[in-house]
Parts: structure tokens; sequence; C-alpha cells
């Protein structure tokens, strides 16, 4: 079989499970450790997270914006988080197609989709576009059907045992 080393591929990580983030962020790191440039997109997620702080000072090769305001997941949307997301959508298209970064992270992507933030098709209207050697990885829950079909690699998360259905909360440097 002939391996294609320099095309970039389409990752998605999805399902009801812990880690999908955190497969990114993996991902992230040997890239970055190889000496590839990184941008992560978080959409949905407003705060400073730990992954923030910790690609800020110490990963200079990945840069990460964030595309949400509060979390607005047990609410339903405002329209300043549509129009958050839609800014984000239109920033990430010019990403992409800059060719400027090895790999593009949408995390939280399929969670924006869900809620209606954009649309899967706008979303895969703009990844086919990428430069061939661009990997984009999308994670988040509820990926759309048409998503995974254009994916080249579908991974899904599957809970099996969560503490937080004891009430454990997210903790700063483990969740959160």
């Amino acid at each position: 079989m002939k391996t294609m080393q320099n095309r970039g591929y389409i990752q998605v990580y999805t399902g009801n499970g812990k880690g999908k983030t955190t497969a990114a962020l993996g991902l992230t790191l040997r890239a970055a450790g190889a000496g590839k440039k990184v941008f992560i997109a978080q959409f949905v997620k407003g705060q400073r997270y730990s992954e923030v702080k910790a690609i800020e000072q110490f990963l200079p090769m990945v840069e990460i914006k964030q595309y949400g305001l509060n979390c607005f997941i047990r609410n339903k949307p405002a329209k300043a988080d549509i129009d958050a997301a839609q800014t984000g959508l239109r920033e990430i298209k010019e990403i992409i197609l800059s060719g400027k970064y090895d790999v593009v992270v949408l995390d939280e992507a399929n969670i924006a989709v869900y809620y209606g933030l954009f649309s899967t098709q706008e979303l895969i209207d703009i990844i086919k576009q990428k430069p061939t050697e661009t990997e984009i990885v999308i994670t988040g829950r509820y990926a759309a059907p048409e998503l995974i079909e254009v994916a080249d690699l579908v991974t899904e998360m599957k809970e099996i045992k969560h503490y937080y259905t004891q009430g454990v909360e997210a903790r700063i440097g483990i969740e959160h």
C-alpha cells in the first residue's frame, strides 16, 4: 500500500465519552514537537481553560483562539453566541485556506453545529477547501452523519463510567 506522507487528513473525535479535546491536544503536542504549526479554534468555549494557559506559555508553534462566549450548553444559545461562532467560522476559513498551519483543530465544532451556531454544510464546505497537506481535526459530541462521511478518520469516545455521575465537578488541570 502506498503511503501519502504529505497529505493532510480530516479527523473527527466524537461520542459521549471524555477525551475528545484531550486527544486533539495530544495530537497538537505531537505536531508541535515535530516542528509543525498548529491553530486551535475553540467553538462554544470562552473560559480560559488550563490548556489555553499552557499553550500560550509553552507552545510557540501553537496558536489558540476561542470563538465562544459564556457556556450556554444548559440553555439555548443567544444571538451573540451565534454571531461569535459565525465570526469564528469565517476566520477559520481564511486560516485554513492560507496554508500557514500544518494542523487546524476545530474544537467543539460538532457541538456548534448541533446547537445551530452554523450548519454542517457550512463546516463541510470549508474543510473540503483545505490545502492537500493540511490536517483538520474536529471535536465534539454529535458529529453529523454528513461530516462522518467526509472524514478520513472518525473516533468515537464512548462513556463506560464517569465520576461526574457521583457529583464530581470538573477539576482544574484534569477536565478544566
